[in-house]
């Protein structure tokens, strides 16, 4: 393919500037992805990201994309000219690539933008450049369109199909038969494939995976076959192109959604670097109180963006909103909805693309909880000789436990420390389930990975012990909960510590729980931005009982919160003897 000399790279710079500075109307999220970009350019081909942005192979994809002609609309016929937003998002998809390997660095995307914002367009653009292009004829390709029913599956792949055939410089280069599109050259093959079909997806081996509109599957499966089938492949895609939707309990929201946001926010140190993410919403208050923004009261959880003013629809419709016909279909949405309320539901999640009832019970506003944290060892406490109070949450012998030791400070300051364990044969499972780095986490020493298939409480024990050896601790108290009380109140006084047991109810939680999140907010938490204790954090969510008691909820969290739970415990008491605590030595300064 003949390829002119690109300015993409600029086009991609000044776009993010715009969009941070506000010049480009955006959603927050939105401006973080821009701002990845940014860090990611300043720190590219260096020893701790190793990946470099080859602005050619980016260009590769943009012209490919402009080979195809609109299919419907009032641009219907004309070659499509790509949007900014989705130059910004496939320039960085294609763009970015392994220094050493030349693989490419993102093998899975996720884009959640509202209806009407050429997704399945941009689906049928990667179906068809995966299907004939990305691997130069060196290999055979297979790509799958993947839903749960057979109609939904082929959307994606009829559109390319159609596209195919309406791009006359594809003309005897591909054939379209017994539900597939077969590459003559390579005999790569792309087909839809569903759950309705009974297709499990056995003896697959995707190059490329499209999952259109994930809000509506009700279980992982769909994405789960694709995923598993990769294996082989040295580079391989899933894409994931989606508006948001009403059912919470869908993989979507509760597992893809949320990891996506942690992945794009600067507040939670914590990235999965082969993956892209692009949400395109309304903004909300994702705090845990009641905010002021021009005169109007926002309660948590709450639209911060008034549905009615189209200035902030572009946030969620980037591409519709930019020229007057799509803004005038939103308007007719928007008065359908005003005017027949059962519709409302459909506007906000269809074409505002907010998620209907969000989480509005998030336990811990995650840039408060980022200003306490210090990235230089030489801040944090020196706490040799000290007294802490330990926290413990011995979880299910296979999944994450948790030990956090807090320290009482002068002026009313507290100083936490957490570590976690969990099963070496069983973390390489997790790490799939959970879709987070617990590998990273070994190697970069937050969590240990104990040896067997479940986690050794006596091995924790003698580790807790080494803590204190090393820092030359005093022992003190140790907080748990009642399960395995026994065992554990007994061993713990065999080794001269102070066993108390925290009543995991509203009356033995609720003050800490407060207390701790108040101080937080308040930066009387000091943290070493343990990047497992901040995860844990984000997904804990609080359930509240009588006379506004409130606890960390266990049951509805869409993740661990072992590392917070432990560190609760520990805050009962350390919260309760601040004022015992007399001496705390800072580099070089002992206050009395």
């Amino acid at each position: 393919m003949n390829i002119k000399k690109s300015t993409l790279l600029s086009d991609l710079l000044q776009y993010s500037h715009d969009v941070i500075s506000g010049k480009i109307i955006a959603c927050k999220k939105h401006k973080w992805a821009c701002m990845r970009f940014l860090k990611d350019l300043e720190r590219q081909d260096t020893e701790d990201f190793p990946y470099i942005f080859d602005e050619s192979k980016a260009e590769r994809f943009i012209s490919w994309m402009k080979l195809f002609k609109h299919r419907k609309g009032v641009l219907k016929g004309q070659n499509i000219q790509p949007h900014i937003i989705q130059k910004f998002v496939f320039g960085n998809v294609y763009g970015w690539y392994h220094r050493d390997t030349g693989y490419r660095r993102f093998n899975k995307m996720y884009w959640q933008v509202a209806r009407k914002n050429a997704k399945s367009q941009s689906l049928s653009c990667v179906a068809s450049y995966e299907l004939m292009a990305f691997l130069d004829g060196k290999e055979a390709a297979e790509v799958y369109c993947v839903a749960t029913k057979t109609e939904q599956a082929k959307i994606v792949y009829d559109e390319t199909v159609a596209m195919l055939n309406a791009a006359k410089i594809f003309d005897g280069k591909y054939k379209v038969a017994y539900g597939r599109i077969t590459h003559n050259k390579t005999g790569s093959v792309m087909r839809a494939l569903s759950e309705e079909d009974k297709k499990n997806g056995d003896g697959l081996n995707p190059q490329c995976g499209i999952i259109d509109e994930y809000h509506a599957h009700e279980t992982s499966e769909a994405y789960d076959i694709i995923e598993s089938g990769m294996g082989a492949r040295e580079q391989p895609l899933l894409a994931i192109i989606t508006t948001s939707g009403f059912d919470l309990n869908n993989p979507c929201y509760h597992v893809e959604y949320d990891l996506c946001s942690k992945i794009l926010n600067p507040d939670i140190p914590f990235d999965l670097e082969n993956y892209f993410v692009m949400i395109n919403e309304l903004d909300k208050n994702d705090t845990d109180e009641t905010i002021e923004i021009g005169g109007r009261k926002i309660p948590a959880g709450d639209l911060i963006d008034d549905i009615k003013d189209p200035n902030c629809w572009q946030k969620a419709n980037p591409i519709i909103c930019s020229y007057q016909v799509g803004i005038d279909y939103l308007k007719k949405k928007l008065k359908e909805a005003l005017e027949a309320p059962e519709k409302m539901r459909n506007f906000l999640t269809k074409h505002m693309n907010v998620w209907v009832n969000q989480r509005e019970c998030g336990y811990m506003n995650m840039s408060k909880w980022a200003a306490c944290g210090k990235f230089d060892p030489e801040e944090l406490p020196d706490t040799k000789k000290e007294t802490p109070f330990a926290g413990v949450d011995l979880s299910a012998t296979l999944d994450l436990t948790s030990v956090t030791f807090e320290f009482a400070l002068p002026d009313g300051f507290f100083y936490v420390q957490s570590h976690s364990f969990m099963p070496e044969e069983t973390l390489e499972a997790k790490r799939k389930t959970d879709k987070v780095p617990y590998d990273l986490w070994v190697k970069q020493g937050w969590i240990t990975a104990t040896s067997g298939a479940e986690v050794d409480y006596h091995y924790i024990l003698e580790w807790i012990e080494e803590q204190y050896e090393k820092n030359k601790w005093f022992k003190g108290e140790v907080c748990y909960d009642k399960a395995l009380a026994t065992w554990l109140k007994q061993e713990l006084e065999d080794r001269r510590y102070t066993p108390v047991e925290i009543p995991q109810s509203y009356t033995g939680l609720s003050v800490a729980t407060k207390d701790f999140r108040s101080k937080v907010y308040n930066k009387k938490i000091i943290h070493g931005n343990n990047p497992v204790l901040t995860w844990a954090i984000s997904n804990a969510v609080t359930r509240s009982g009588p006379s506004e008691n409130l606890m960390l909820d266990k049951s509805k969290a869409k993740q661990r919160i072992d590392p917070i739970a432990a560190t609760i415990n520990a805050h009962v008491r350390a919260m309760a003897n601040e004022r015992a605590v007399c001496v705390y030595n800072t580099r070089g300064m002992r206050s009395l």
